[in-house]
């Protein structure tokens, strides 16, 4: 199915910094830093990493007085270096008091994370929650009231438990959980408009760490708003096993043209790159034919017909090339990110492959005549042989980008 024939759901579009979420905007990909915001450097550093690798908004953890009074320096130190992201404050228990206290955070901002959960719970000389809407409005910033199942209102599950316990026919917990969650989610927003916040300056996310529970959630949270909503499992995982949940909740929800916003969740490796968290939401939406965000690479893979290691050595650093090479095409030519490129590793399927790509290469098998033919939108181009063909065949690739892509206008 196309993004064309994908009907998405009606919502609000919201405006964030330069970002449009919703009213049938594309689906944006967001991320979160992993670095002490109070290390403006560090974090600067690695929004930039998040930026180029493509992510469209970037969430800063702002949990200290120390972590706020560095967002504006590090606002101003993206700006001086061209990156533009806008920045996505996240506050839990002390949000309102550091909104309040420091100014230039609340400013420099683009909008506002606030878990009702536990925004300033269990503070009886002040209203948190209203502080914080209230600062929003001041400033004029857009807020994402997300509820989070491992931080939920604690009165409100106990509300709706003893509710449910009165009927005649209880619920499973798991499914009053559920329901608690949106609740929560809808009577804060309903609380913010009271207060001022207009209707289209609201995201809604539900956070759960379970596939069946997200689809459940969202299903039904879609059905009671027009809110623009924001999608990711919470928790989501190491490895495999994260980047798979992810795909396998979100994939069923977007399909069902719920979401304007997604974020996946990923726990890195140690040392590893936070950047992978921002590839995995993109190719999400691309292969879902959603959105493009840099050329495709199809590999077939292997089998007893190519035990040489070569066409998995090809296709890994064609597939790293063409990342490395997205932040500035995407500034210079219109429509690269479109482009599709196939590295096969026989006979069997490798012509086929081939020609269906803009550019493709049929590595030859075990057995085959040591030669790989080049396809090129559709066409045998040349033949490649001897011990280059890996240099010769990313020079083409780049060469297809330069004579094929439209120059953007300066």
């Amino acid at each position: 199915m196309s993004a064309a024939t994908i009907k998405r759901r009606p919502s609000q579009r919201v405006l964030v910094g330069r970002v449009m979420l919703g009213g049938g905007a594309p689906v944006v990909v967001q991320s979160m830093t992993n670095t002490d915001t109070a290390d403006a450097d560090a974090t600067a550093k690695q929004i930039i990493e998040l930026a180029q690798a493509g992510s469209e908004l970037v969430r800063i953890t702002v949990n200290t007085p120390e972590a706020a009074a560095h967002v504006a320096r590090i606002r101003s130190q993206l700006d001086d270096m061209g990156c533009d992201v806008p920045l996505v404050g996240d506050f839990h228990y002390n949000g309102h008091r550091l909104l309040t206290e420091f100014p230039d955070c609340a400013q420099a901002l683009a909008k506002y994370r606030i878990n009702p959960g536990n925004v300033g719970r269990n503070r009886k000389e002040d209203d948190p929650f209203t502080m914080m809407i209230e600062t929003a409005i001041r400033y004029d910033k857009p807020v994402r009231i997300g509820v989070n199942w491992g931080s939920l209102d604690q009165k409100l599950v106990v509300r709706m438990m003893d509710e449910n316990s009165r009927l005649a026919q209880p619920k499973e917990a798991s499914e009053v959980t559920r329901a608690a969650l949106i609740t929560s989610a809808l009577e804060s927003a309903a609380r913010a408009e009271q207060l001022g916040m207009a209707h289209d300056r609201i995201v809604l996310s539900c956070k759960v760490s379970e596939v069946q529970d997200l689809i459940a959630v969202y299903r039904t949270l879609s059905q009671q708003c027009d809110y623009a909503l924001h999608l990711g499992l919470t928790e989501a995982g190491m490895g495999s096993k994260g980047i798979v949940a992810s795909t396998a909740a979100l994939s069923v929800l977007l399909q069902e043209g719920i979401g304007d916003t997604i974020r996946i969740s990923l726990t890195p490796e140690p040392g590893g790159d936070r950047t992978q968290e921002v590839i995995v939401g993109q190719e999400i939406l691309q292969t879902m034919g959603l959105r493009a965000f840099a050329p495709m690479v199809t590999a077939c893979p292997g089998c007893g017909r190519t035990t040489s290691s070569f066409f998995q050595e090809l296709a890994q650093s064609i597939q790293t090339h063409l990342r490395e090479q997205m932040p500035l095409w995407r500034n210079r030519y219109q429509g690269v990110e479109n482009m599709t490129v196939a590295v096969m590793g026989c006979v069997v399927n490798g012509p086929g492959e081939s020609k269906l790509a803009n550019i493709g290469i049929s590595l030859p098998g075990t057995g085959e005549s040591p030669a790989a033919p080049v396809y090129i939108d559709g066409e045998k181009a040349m033949t490649l042989r001897g011990d280059n063909i890996a240099q010769e065949f990313t020079r083409i690739v780049d060469e297809y980008v330069v004579n094929t892509y439209v120059k953007r206008e300066k």
